[in-house]
């Protein structure tokens, strides 16, 4: 008895001296929340652990009991999921010469923009702006050039249209140009005239003819408006971006750049380059969204001298795909290429930019590379001229490091559905899709002008061609407007301003097009194993909604607003 007494005080002793079983030591816990994983059963929970960049354990409430945070954040109920992946997203930091045009709701405001404008640089001074759209004016009416000389008749105006697909000129700017009655249409392009046979200012796709006599801000007044635009995409929830604007104009000559006495007029000083990116983010990276770089096809020659390709770089700055090299104009203009008329213009079909031939021999320079294919084709009928080219340049060119089933080409746009015959084509061969939902919602009123019902019910498709064909498709805005939430508004209810439903067979479920904002687009840059979904390993970009998408009512989507988001684990933006 005493030895079993004596044993039981020793166990007693030792157990006290033992401490608790320690927990793991993380940096961050959010919880009290539903935490989206978008993992492949779209798995929901209420926590999630994150040490340095990247998540450590997803779970309940008990990972508070297993894990030990230097910062605990309580959800409060609200939703967390992976941060959006904008697949095709151009920059517009704002320039010394521009006017917040995109923000008028009236012509009179921007005329008014334009009279204080013209006062602050005075006479002969360029006044630019991007991302007015008439259907936001109480006119209803495009810009013209008689309403841009009444508010700046002493200073050369040029403001383009949301979509960068057509802009509008005033005399001044006309004049510089030497653009008159006479001037032939360009190739691709269209100048409009008035009544009297006048240009009235508006010229579709083609308006370098005006924006080449810009004169273009230095990189040194242009490198804090980028990062100030880099930073406020984080607000919308936009974590990692594809950048469609990208050249490689600036790289050495020799090394893919273009001749130095062409570096002003081919590479403008407000553009983001692979060459700026990299200083900008050396030490900005931990506070910026990741970007994927699209590189505007330079030329054979030039291609072949710039020493990198598809895939190079890091999680926060890669190379992408050769893009988005326009095969045919927007509906902006509108010029995109249909294979039959525009509702009630007979005979015009839109224009397409490339002879096959012109195009084949792009596609195949850059697949010899080992470069991945991401075009810009908006009608049917450059849709079938581009899947064609792809799929004949995949048949006769191999590729050692992918095989067929994996080379994740695709096409920008894919507004107006081609025939199922091109559809068959890209299910067989891969070819997947980068779409935005969103301009069901922002071109509403143009699709309703130019489309016949058909291509009206199925503009900007995502159910057949991923349910009927099996088309991966990933999903973008492409600044009609940037916010993701528009998109997600527009995929799930295909609803426009007015309310109408255009194709509601079109529509696609919540979960289906969350995982396209989010983990679809981190497969197209290969990049599935280190984000686009909240599971253990992946890098801890996320962000927080003051709803649920799966439950909220979808107005309640549409008009609402990202509470906090995180790159990396890090705090970047707070509501």
């Amino acid at each position: 008895m005493r030895l079993m007494l004596c044993s039981a005080l020793a166990l007693a002793v030792a157990a006290a001296a033992t401490p608790a079983l320690a927990k793991e030591q993380v940096d961050l816990i959010l919880h009290d929340g539903k935490v989206l994983t978008v993992d492949k059963a779209f798995s929901v929970r209420s926590a999630i652990a994150v040490k340095g960049e990247r998540i450590v354990a997803t779970g309940g409430e008990d990972l508070l009991t297993r894990y030990d945070a230097a910062k605990v954040i309580d959800l409060k109920g609200r939703t967390l999921l992976p941060g959006f992946i904008d697949a095709h997203l151009h920059p517009f930091p704002v320039k010394p010469s521009d006017i917040a045009v995109a923000e008028a709701k009236s012509i009179g405001e921007v005329q008014d923009q334009l009279r204080k404008k013209a006062a602050l640089l005075g006479p002969g001074k360029w006044i630019t702006g991007y991302g007015w759209q008439e259907s936001n004016f109480t006119e209803k009416r495009n810009l013209s050039r008689a309403d841009l000389d009444a508010a700046a008749p002493n200073n050369p105006v040029m403001l383009v249209r949301a979509g960068s697909h057509s802009a509008v000129a005033n005399s001044a700017a006309l004049k510089i140009a030497a653009i008159d009655k006479t001037t032939p249409d360009p190739k691709s392009g269209l100048i409009e005239h008035d009544a009297a046979g006048e240009p009235n200012g508006v010229i579709r796709e083609r308006f370098d003819l005006v924006a080449k006599f810009i004169p273009q801000p230095t990189w040194a007044e242009m490198r804090e408006p980028n990062i100030v635009w880099l930073k406020s995409i984080l607000a919308l929830g936009i974590t990692s971006f594809w950048d469609a604007s990208t050249t490689i104009d600036d790289e050495p000559v020799g090394k893919g750049g273009a001749l130095p006495s062409n570096d002003g007029a081919l590479f403008g000083g407000a553009n983001l380059s692979w060459a700026r990116a990299k200083e900008i983010y050396a030490t900005h990276a931990a506070d910026l969204p990741r970007i994927t770089f699209y590189i505007s096809y330079p030329g054979a020659e030039r291609l072949k001298a710039f020493p990198y390709k598809s895939g190079y770089g890091d999680n926060h700055l890669r190379l992408g795909a050769i893009g988005e090299n326009a095969v045919d104009g927007g509906f902006t203009g509108p010029t995109a290429w249909l294979l039959a008329d525009y509702k009630g213009q007979p005979g015009f079909r839109g224009k397409g930019r490339y002879t096959d031939a012109e195009l084949q021999d792009m596609v195949d320079t850059a697949n010899r590379l080992g470069w991945q294919m991401g075009l810009h084709c908006i009608g049917d009928a450059a849709i079938v001229q581009t899947i064609d080219a792809y799929v004949k340049s995949l048949d006769t060119i191999a590729d050692p490091a992918h095989p067929q089933a994996d080379r994740r080409w695709f096409t920008d746009h894919f507004t107006i559905m081609p025939p199922e015959a091109t559809m068959a084509k890209m299910a067989s061969h891969s070819i997947a899709i980068a779409q935005q939902p969103n301009f069901l919602y922002n071109l509403e009123d143009r699709y309703m002008q130019v489309l016949d019902d058909e291509r009206l019910a199925h503009n900007n498709a995502v159910a057949t061609p991923a349910h009927k064909f099996g088309i991966f498709t990933a999903f973008s805005s492409d600044n009609l407007p940037v916010g993701p939430l528009v998109g997600l508004y527009a995929a799930i209810t295909r609803k426009g301003p007015s309310g109408a439903v255009h194709g509601a067979d079109e529509a696609v479920s919540r979960a289906e097009a969350i995982r396209s904002y989010t983990a679809n687009g981190a497969w197209l840059s290969r990049e599935e194993a280190e984000k686009g979904t909240l599971e253990p390993g992946k890098l801890a970009d996320m962000i927080v909604l003051p709803f649920d998408p799966l439950a909220a009512d979808p107005e309640v989507i549409l008009k609402g607003a990202v509470d906090m988001t995180f790159v990396g684990g890090k705090l970047v933006f707070s509501r």
